[in-house]
């Protein structure tokens, strides 16, 4: 469903490859869950304190915090961190999105080509038009 780019050539001349993704939660196997549907990848490791989605250009990992609590998420939330996605029709993805437990925040950016999504525990995440 989404199309990513993962490496770039650093400043040094060498490959930078970007290769983990981490989110801090507090239910790292349904969000893992949630992420492997949305993004057609699969499951990978996983138990009650960590869990990976694997399969795309880089691994998605979710780590347990005790006590986090979510938060509002994105503007302005205690979320500093966000993924952007591109796919070929934002409708379809919206309707697939939301009905894997997506939200569709009040706060969008005022940009037609970007949608902000947040993920079942608040993340936020923006999808556009490939």
């Amino acid at each position: 469903m989404f199309k990513t780019v993962a490496s770039a050539t650093g400043r040094l001349g060498r490959m930078t490859t970007l290769s983990t993704i981490i989110f801090d939660c507090a239910d790292p196997a349904a969000l893992a869950a949630f992420y492997a549907k949305a993004t057609g990848w699969r499951l990978g490791q996983g138990d009650a304190d960590y869990a990976t989605v694997e399969g795309g250009p880089v691994t998605l990992a979710f780590q347990r915090v005790d006590g986090y609590g979510g938060g509002p998420g994105w503007p302005g939330g205690d979320k500093h961190l966000h993924l952007d996605f591109q796919v070929p029709d934002v409708g379809v993805a919206r309707g697939e999105l939301v009905a894997l437990g997506a939200s569709v925040p009040d706060f969008q950016p005022g940009e037609d080509e970007w949608t902000v999504f947040t993920d079942p525990e608040g993340h936020p995440f923006c999808v556009s038009a490939a």
